[in-house]
């Protein structure tokens, strides 16, 4: 005869424990911080699909106020230089080799080979080979931007 007392049954608490630590495992997981190097990817991903998309205003959001290109192209002048290029080209690609990211506290840089090509048909009119480098940083709300980019065709 028992008065009440419940004798400890380890298996019975760890099966209900079980989904519980499964459950907080999810739910923690989802509160980590991304890594800054697919912090670094993700943005990339997006302004390559922007330019893909021929989204000059997606295109835009990636890239800082004080954004510096080749020879001095600024901000407005790659917006342009965008609209042009998807002005002449119905159909934009972009094809990325593989990403060597260094990361350091607040800047990354980012270099690639990067293949844009241009057409109006199923294959492309034109197509050019660049190396690509690229560095970026956080903004005040912690958003990745676009600082710098310098690309040197390669064939």
């Amino acid at each position: 005869m028992t008065f009440g007392v419940r004798m400890w049954q380890p298996w019975r608490t760890s099966s209900r424990a079980v989904p519980w630590l499964f459950a907080c495992t999810l739910l923690l997981g989802g509160c980590a911080r991304t890594p800054p190097e697919e912090r670094l990817r993700e943005a990339i991903g997006e302004a390559q699909a922007a330019i893909e998309e021929r989204n000059v205003s997606a295109l835009d959001d990636t890239l800082a106020e004080d954004f510096i290109g080749p020879d001095g192209l600024g901000r407005s002048g790659a917006r342009r230089m965008a609209q042009a290029i998807f002005l002449r080209y119905r159909d934009v690609g972009l094809t990325l080799g593989p990403l060597d990211v260094e990361v350091r506290e607040q800047h990354a840089t980012v270099r690639f080979t990067a293949a844009l090509t241009g057409g109006s048909g199923m294959l492309p009119d034109s197509g050019q080979v660049y190396d690509v480098e690229t560095g970026w940083r956080l903004d005040d709300d912690g958003d990745l931007e676009l600082v710098n980019a310098n690309w040197q065709p390669r064939l």
